[in-house]
């Protein structure tokens, strides 16, 4: 076996793994929601913080630019999905936290799109998953003490 050839192997495997559930995520979501993916991704990392998360840390927490993210919650706040509370004590900063319809219409899209990754991933058993996910799991700590060291 080649080690680099192999690992360059599974690496496009898994891109175009991903690349096709996403691709399917992205028009089921269009389709069923007339919503986008970064909109669902921001609903979901507010769902997980019920407190709020400053707009800057939404950013980090989806690895994307302030400027998405303050597009993506203009258009949320307009339809009344999340809402802006001023930081205490500091005037620039706000927090956004998800509204009451927002949290109602986020559990009917991650309802939906727990049933599509099941459905598309119905052929991995429960078993497979598990130990996929902690191969994953090792791997991603792994590059990210890397990051973290090169970083310093």
């Amino acid at each position: 076996m080649n080690g680099p050839k192999d690992r360059l192997r599974l690496w496009l495997r898994l891109l175009k793994v991903v690349r096709g559930i996403e691709g399917q995520l992205r028009e089921n979501l269009r389709q069923e929601f007339a919503t986008t993916l970064p909109r669902f991704d921001m609903l979901a990392a507010l769902s997980r913080h019920p407190e709020g998360l400053k707009m800057s840390r939404l950013s980090g927490v989806l690895r994307v630019s302030n400027g998405n993210v303050t597009g993506i919650a203009d258009r949320l706040a307009e339809e009344g999905l999340v809402k802006r509370v001023p930081v205490p004590g500091d005037r620039r900063a706000m927090i956004l936290r998800l509204t009451q319809a927002g949290e109602v219409e986020f559990a009917r899209q991650a309802a939906a799109h727990e049933a599509w990754i099941d459905q598309m991933l119905a052929s991995v058993s429960a078993e497979d998953a598990r130990a996929m996910a902690t191969r994953l799991n090792s791997f991603a700590a792994h590059v990210e003490e890397k990051e973290n060291a090169n970083a310093q």
